[in-house]
C-alpha cells in the first residue's frame, strides 16, 4: 500500500523574518569593515574548523553509510573540512596583502599567451603545497580584455572603493558535497562583502549545527544566519524583500523555478525570458562532464592506473557529483582501446558498491536503463547499480547520456575517429562543446610524449575547449580543492539558457573577469613518474582506490589548519601506502 503524501511542513515565517532583519541592521557595517576586522573573523573559522574537523567527517560518514574505518571516509575529509580550511588560509593571504598594500600576486607566474590572454600560475602557491601535492598545478586563464598592465585592476574589487551599503545574500546549499555551503558563504562574505543566510538542504542538514558552530562568532556579530525546511522555506526566502541577492548550487530546474516559477506559468515566462525575479542570481548547477582518453604509447601500467583515474572521477561520493565524468570519450580505432575498457571494468568490479544515499538516485538510473537496456550493471543485485553503457552512437543526436545529467553512478562510453591524436583530440573537443549539456568540467587524460609530439597546437587546442575547469590528467573536480583559482561554468550563459551557471565561487586571489581554471597533474604517480614527469606525488587521496585515503586526508586537514615540519612525516608516510 502506498504512503500517503507527506504534507509540507509550515514555515516559520516569524524566524525568518527575524533572521532577515537582524542581517539587515548588520550589512552596512560589514560592508565598511575594516580588513583586520575580516581577517579576526577568519581566524575564528580557523580555530573552531579544528574544534569540529572530528565531528563533522563522523556525521558525513554515518549519513552516507561509509563502513567504519573505510577508506573512503577520505572523501568527506578533503571535500570537508580540508577544502574549507585550506578556503580559509588562502582568504587571509589575499586579505593581509590588500591591508598591507602588498601585490596578492607575489611570486605568481602571470604569462601571455600568443593570442593575447592572460594566464595566473594559481597552484602551487607555496613550498608547502609544492611538497604535498607535487606535480600538480593551476593556472587561470582571464577573460579577454583583461591585459598584464590591467590584471590587479580586475582583481578584489570590492576592497578598492568605499562601500556605505551592504547587502543580504542568499546561499543555497548543496546536499552532496559537504564544503560547499560554508565556502560558497566564505565567497559572499569575504569576495562580495555581504552578510548570508545559508539555507540548508535537506539532504544534509544534520551538517548545520557544525556550521553554526564554526560560524559561531559571525552569528553572534549579525553577520551570518543558518535556515532549514524544505522547498516552502527556499521559496519563502528566494521571495523575502530583504534578500538582495541569491548563489545556488543544484539544478538547472532549481534555478528555472526561482527565476520563472513552475508549471505551464513558468515554462510560458521561459519562453518569453519574463522573470519573476530580477534578483541577481549566481549558480554552479552542474553539467555532462566529458573524460577524453587521447590515443598515445600508454603502457599496461598506464592503463591500469588511468582507470582507477576515470572510476574515481564516476564514483567518488558515490557518483552524487555535479562534477562527476559522464561521457567517456575514446579514440576509435587505438589499439589499446579494449584494453583500456577491460581495465575500466577490472576497477569497478573491485570497488565496493555505495549506498544511494542521495534522494532519487534509483529514478535516474531507471532512466538511464529505460534508454539503454544493454548497458551493464557492474552489480546487478544491489538496488541501485552501477552501470556501463557502451559504444554509445557519438552522432546520436538523443543520446540520453548526452542530455541528461545522470547524478547517480552511470557513465556512458563512445568514441571518435583518431587518424591522428591532434585529430582526434580535436574532433574530442567540438563534440564535447556542441554535443554535452553544460559547461562546468572537462578531463582530458593524455600521456606526456603525446603532449610533446603537439607542441605549441595542445595549448592552442585547450583554448578552444568550452569549461570553466579544464583538468589534464587530473579530474577537473580536483580544482574544487584548490581554492586560490576559480570554480564555476565557463562565461557566457544565460538566465533563460543556464545550463551550468553564472559566476564563480572559491577564488580567493578574488579576480573579477577569469574564464577558466586548467589544472594538471602528473600521468603516471610516484614512482613510476621518476623516469618521465619526475614528481614525487603517489596515487592521490581523491581516487577511490586508495587504501589511505582517510589518513592521509585527516592529516592534510590538520597541516592545512597549521602548517609545519611536524606533519610532514605522518603525511607522506601514509601516502606512501595508498
Amino acid at each position: 500500500m502506498p504512503l500517503e503524501e507527506e504534507q509540507p511542513a509550515p514555515v516559520n515565517t516569524q524566524a525568518i523574518d527575524s533572521a532577515l532583519s537582524e542581517l539587515d541592521a548588520h550589512k552596512d557595517a560589514w560592508a565598511q569593515a575594516s580588513i583586520d576586522d575580516r581577517l579576526r573573523l577568519l581566524e575564528t573559522l580557523r580555530v573552531n574548523l579544528v574544534r569540529v574537523a572530528e565531528r563533522w567527517v563522523g556525521a558525513a560518514v554515518k549519513a552516507k553509510g561509509i563502513p567504519e574505518g573505510s577508506p573512503l571516509a577520505g572523501e568527506e575529509w578533503t571535500s570537508g573540512p580540508w577544502a574549507f580550511v585550506e578556503g580559509v588560509q588562502h582568504l587571509k593571504g589575499t586579505l593581509a596583502a590588500l591591508r598591507d598594500g602588498s601585490d596578492p600576486l607575489q611570486g605568481a607566474r602571470v604569462r601571455t599567451r600568443p593570442d593575447g590572454q592572460v594566464v595566473v600560475q594559481v597552484h602551487p602557491a607555496n613550498h608547502w603545497e609544492s611538497l604535498l601535492v607535487n606535480g600538480v598545478s593551476a593556472e587561470v586563464w582571464m577573460e579577454p580584455g583583461v591585459t598584464p598592465a590591467n590584471l590587479r585592476d580586475n582583481m578584489a574589487t570590492f576592497y578598492k572603493a568605499p562601500r556605505n551599503h551592504g547587502e543580504v545574500a542568499l546561499v543555497l546549499g548543496a546536499g552532496n558535497i559537504a564544503a560547499i555551503p560554508p565556502l560558497d558563504m566564505l565567497h559572499k562574505l569575504f569576495i562580495e562583502g555581504q552578510v548570508c543566510i545559508l539555507k540548508m538542504n535537506p539532504v544534509n542538514d544534520y551538517l548545520g549545527p557544525f556550521f553554526e558552530e564554526i560560524f559561531a562568532s559571525f552569528v553572534a556579530e549579525g553577520l551570518v544566519r543558518f535556515a532549514y525546511g524544505g522547498v516552502e522555506v527556499g521559496k519563502y526566502l528566494t521571495d523575502h524583500p530583504l534578500v538582495s541577492e541569491i548563489h545556488i548550487t543544484g539544478s538547472e530546474r532549481t534555478h528555472d523555478a526561482i527565476v520563472y516559477g513552475t508549471g505551464e506559468d513558468g515554462a510560458q515566462r521561459k519562453a518569453a525570458d519574463a522573470p519573476r525575479s530580477e534578483k541577481r542570481i549566481t549558480s554552479e548547477l552542474g553539467g555532462i562532464s566529458p573524460v577524453i582518453v587521447v590515443p598515445g604509447p600508454w603502457t599496461e601500467a598506464d592503463l591500469a592506473y588511468q582507470a582507477e583515474n576515470v572510476v574515481s572521477q564516476k564514483m567518488h561520493n558515490g557518483g552524487f557529483n555535479c562534477i562527476a565524468s559522464q561521457v567517456l570519450i575514446m579514440p576509435e580505432g587505438w589499439a589499446l582501446k579494449e584494453a583500456f575498457l577491460h581495465s575500466l571494468r577490472e576497477v569497478f568490479d573491485r570497488v565496493p558498491a555505495r549506498r544511494p544515499y542521495y534522494p532519487g538516485a534509483d529514478t535516474r538510473i531507471a532512466g538511464v536503463e529505460q534508454a539503454h537496456p544493454d548497458a551493464l550493471a557492474v552489480d546487478p543485485d544491489e538496488a541501485v547499480s552501477r552501470l556501463l553503457v557502451l559504444n554509445v552512437d557519438a552522432g546520436d543526436r538523443e543520446e540520453y547520456g548526452f542530455c541528461n545529467e545522470f547524478f547517480a553512478p552511470a557513465l556512458v562510453q563512445t568514441s571518435l575517429p583518431s587518424p591522428s591524436a591532434d585529430e582526434f583530440l580535436r574532433a574530442a573537443v567540438a563534440f564535447s562543446n556542441d554535443r554535452l549539456h553544460g559547461t562546468l568540467g572537462a578531463t582530458i587524460l593524455i600521456h606526456p610524449e603525446t603532449i610533446a609530439g603537439l607542441g605549441a597546437a595542445f595549448e592552442d587546442i585547450l583554448s578552444t575547449l568550452r569549461y570553466g575547469t579544464i583538468g589534464i590528467n587530473a579530474w577537473s573536480g580536483v580544482n574544487f580543492l584548490l581554492p586560490r583559482s576559480t570554480w564555476g561554468a565557463f562565461p557566457g550563459h544565460t538566465r533563460d539558457d543556464i545550463q551550468s551557471g553564472v559566476g564563480v565561487v572559491h577564488n580567493a586571489l578574488m579576480f573579477d573577469r577569469p574564464q577558466r581554471t586548467i589544472v594538471r597533474a602528473p600521468f603516471q604517480p610516484f614512482p613510476r613518474s621518476l623516469t618521465g614527469e619526475r614528481t614525487i606525488l603517489p596515487k592521490p587521496p581523491w581516487f577511490v582506490t586508495n587504501k589511505q585515503a582517510h589518513v592521509v586526508g585527516r592529516r592534510i586537514t590538520y597541516f592545512a589548519a597549521d602548517p609545519g615540519w611536524s606533519h610532514i612525516p605522518g603525511i607522506f608516510a601514509a601516502a606512501l601506502r595508498g
